[in-house]
């Protein structure tokens, strides 16, 4: 990583070769098994099944500012020619709001009045500090707040909680959807105006366009800190959407200091384009592969990790097929 991001510098990922190409699997480490499985489900729906088709060739993403200081905001956004969507992290440990003040305030500098800018708390505030936060940085005109609590209940809550302050502030729900045994009921219980999707934590393309179908909220498409290889799944997923009102979260390649490809994808004027995502895929570099080829011990770690993964995974297609479920 060029700037540490979700606590990671180092992003580790599994490349599996499909009889339809390259699909990533690479599940955070401190995920179980279970999580691991249907990150799984997603390599193997990209390498093995294949994708739907697109209802549009390009996506509008968004330019990503990690938890820096004001001073590398700049430098930052350099790297995102031509967005016009800027996601910030703010609550990251170990700092207070007035850094996410001061981050944000120069986001909305250097960007320009006309910029869309939303911040991204990854569940880290109770409902009265997401309060109180999203009263003062709300001056900056944000877009969305993503997952600025952590449970559905406290989100419901920060939602109520906002319109009695006059706070105008849209509530984006990410972990809530992505990490949930039942992803839809933040629709139901009206704890979001958005949902974040991201293709490999829930199962795959197919599987994420039924998520956002059945929540009938707006969607955003988001990466995973993928490589080249599993942001053509999340670009794949854009473009089947049949309503893509926000810009995506899918040009992450940027927060790389090296990809498995020699043309990392990049977003060219703020937008990927579905032709670019396919020539990633068949672009894997085996000169690449072995120049950050993991240590044999670590290798060892993930291919257990897989047979883990693996079991999981077929044993709930058992059951699904014996039951009848999806």
């Amino acid at each position: 990583m060029r700037v540490r991001f979700r606590g990671v510098l180092r992003r580790e990922v599994v490349l599996l070769r499909g009889p339809l190409g390259w699909a990533e699997w690479a599940p955070f480490v401190e995920y179980d098994d279970r999580d691991a499985a249907r990150w799984l489900a997603a390599a193997v729906e990209l390498g093995w099944r294949g994708l739907p088709d697109p209802v549009r060739t390009e996506v509008g993403v968004n330019a990503t500012v990690p938890a820096v200081g004001p001073a590398d905001v700049a430098g930052v956004l350099a790297r995102f020619p031509g967005c016009r969507t800027v996601k910030v992290k703010v609550a990251e440990g170990g700092e207070e709001l007035t850094d996410d003040l001061a981050r944000v305030a120069e986001v909305r500098r250097v960007a320009g009045p006309g910029a869309r800018v939303r911040v991204d708390a990854n569940g880290a505030w109770d409902v009265e500090q997401a309060r109180a936060a999203l009263r003062r940085l709300a001056r900056h005109d944000l877009e969305y707040a993503e997952q600025p609590c952590a449970t559905v209940e406290e989100l419901a809550a920060l939602r109520v909680a906002l319109a009695r302050d006059g706070t105008d502030v849209p509530v984006a729900a990410d972990e809530s959807v992505r990490r949930a045994e039942d992803p839809l009921r933040v629709a139901r219980e009206e704890a979001a105006d958005l949902v974040v999707v991201k293709v490999a934590p829930l199962g795959g393309v197919a599987r994420a366009l039924a998520v956002v179908q059945a929540c009938g909220l707006p969607a955003v498409v988001s990466s995973a800190l993928d490589t080249s290889v599993g942001l053509a799944a999340g670009v794949a997923l854009a473009a089947a959407l049949p309503r893509l009102d926000h810009d995506c979260g899918l040009g992450t390649a940027a927060l790389l200091a090296a990809d498995v490809v020699p043309e990392p994808l990049l977003p060219v004027g703020g937008r990927l384009t579905t032709a670019r995502a396919d020539t990633a895929r068949s672009a894997v570099d085996p000169a690449l592969l072995a120049a950050y080829r993991a240590p044999a011990e670590r290798e060892r770690w993930w291919r257990d990790r897989l047979g883990r993964a693996h079991a999981v995974l077929a044993g709930t297609r058992g059951r699904d097929r014996r039951t009848g479920g999806v």
